[in-house]
């Protein structure tokens, strides 16, 4: 005699789609870190521009906002070590 619980079968449907539900949200999750800290990394220079660093960018950025002078502009690219072209 079955009792009216359909043998366990509901209760077994349930789990599984509750197991087959967590797997793919930690397979989701790891795919997503695991592409996330290759986005973190600073980018390098720009194609167009070899040899110049993120931080020569920033200082022509600020130069032509005006935060700068052209002197302290030339001061600290000189300090970069690298030419202000």
């Amino acid at each position: 005699m079955m009792w009216g619980n359909n043998g366990g079968l509901g209760w077994t449907v349930f789990f599984g789609l509750i197991i087959i539900i967590s797997v793919a949200t930690l397979v989701v999750l790891a795919v997503r870190l695991s592409a996330g800290t290759k986005d973190q990394r600073e980018p390098g220079p720009p194609p167009g521009e070899p040899g110049r660093s993120r931080a020569h960018q920033i200082l022509d950025e600020r130069f032509a906002a005006g935060e700068l002078t052209q002197e302290q502009y030339l001061d600290q690219v000189r300090a970069l070590g690298e030419s202000p072209a």
